[in-house]
């Protein structure tokens, strides 16, 4: 069987670009042809080692040229790339002739359907359904949020199958028909797991503002006074690094806080932690959640929708937090600092809960929804 998954590129170190090479890895060791279509890859290197059997083809889209212009300039810009994009992918596409042909609902969400190549479509999100409302803007961009929004309900119902990937966002999506609910699986799963004794905190995230790190630098410089020896380390990149390194600055926290750069062996750097943070505005199913779980981490997160209540158990595995309610994090995170004998039953407890997200089981739901849609 051949799949064609498409997404804008797999160069960033983002947790669907993780999802996807889990996913493209596994498929290939099956025996299935697995290809990568990408618009703005530019001949950058995937940052997840990939499989040298997938096939990579870039069709020089580049939707990022449109990011520093403004309302106006971006949607002129954007519908002339999407009549390229469609062009260049109905080609391709119909030159691969490939059984299933999924979108990430990137950009190509709105054209993969239209394409009479002969294949199945798989629409599948890693956000929730109220993704766009969520980016907080103000003003037109917030109108153009909306109007997208009640748009990707239509684009999902033109696809053979729509995948979510919890049952809370599933009720969202006006319980469509042809959904299906698959959860994103566990990168790896160590063979030995963290002893939660560093006194050292991780967030692993975009510096963006889904990820809320603005919030969760407050709620560092909150509890720093009473566990001076302690270190918050931040991995990722992003659009708000200046800003968020500023903030450090003017809180005065720089000796305990630093922003990391991203690494591909991230599972050493949970085994060097003692907790897992995150004070995301909205998610999907989050990685960071899932792979400190299986690295026997504890976790504390904002309640947002969607997937922190899929992972954390609260007061087993871990303690959610009301949404934006940073004085009650703060609380938190000083009492699983302050008490190691917590902070070691709950990664226990991590290290079993992390079991429902195995990648066999995991991808055999994936295996299971292309015969039948095959079949169908």
């Amino acid at each position: 069987m051949k799949i064609v998954f498409c997404i804008a590129g797999t160069f960033n170190s983002g947790g669907m670009e993780r999802v996807l090479a889990n996913k493209a890895n596994y498929l290939v060791t099956k025996g299935y042809e697995v290809c990568i279509v990408t618009t703005d890859q530019k001949a950058r290197l995937p940052h997840f080692a990939m499989d040298s059997r997938i096939v990579h083809y870039d069709l020089d889209i580049n939707y990022l040229d449109l990011v520093d212009k403004g309302l106006i300039g971006k949607t002129i810009g954007y519908f002339r790339k999407q009549k390229t994009h469609f062009d260049r992918l109905n080609t391709l596409l119909c030159t691969l002739k490939a059984d299933i042909v999924i979108s990430m609902f990137d950009h190509e969400a709105n054209l993969v359907w239209k394409i009479k190549d002969g294949s199945k479509k798989i629409l599948e999100i890693h956000f929730s359904r109220f993704k766009r409302l969520q980016y907080g803007r103000k003003g037109l961009w917030r109108l153009a949020d909306r109007w997208r929004n009640r748009r990707d309900l239509q684009i999902a119902k033109r696809y053979d199958r729509f995948v979510v990937l919890t049952q809370e966002d599933k009720a969202y999506w006006e319980n469509l028909s042809h959904i299906q609910v698959i959860p994103n699986a566990n990168s790896f799963r160590p063979d030995e797991i963290s002893s939660v004794g560093e006194k050292r905190v991780i967030a692993v995230g975009r510096l963006s503002y889904q990820k809320g790190f603005d919030d969760l630098l407050d709620i560092w410089a909150s509890v720093l006074p009473y566990f001076p020896d302690w270190t918050l380390d931040i991995f990722g990149e992003g659009e708000l690094k200046e800003m968020l390194q500023s903030r450090i600055d003017r809180l005065g926290i720089g000796e305990n806080t630093h922003l990391c750069m991203p690494v591909s062996h991230i599972q050493e750097e949970y085994g060097r932690s003692a907790i897992l943070v995150m004070t995301s505005r909205y998610e999907g199913l989050p990685m960071a959640l899932l792979e400190a779980q299986a690295c026997g981490l504890p976790l504390l997160a904002y309640a947002c929708k969607c997937g922190p209540r899929d992972i954390i158990n609260d007061g087993e595995n871990g303690f959610l937090i009301g949404e934006g309610d940073k004085t009650e994090f703060a609380r938190k995170i000083m009492l699983l600092m302050g008490d190691i004998s917590m902070r070691r039953a709950m990664g226990k407890q991590s290290r079993l809960l992390s079991q429902n997200f195995s990648e066999e089981r995991i991808m055999s739901e994936w295996e299971n929804l292309f015969k039948n849609i095959i079949k169908s």
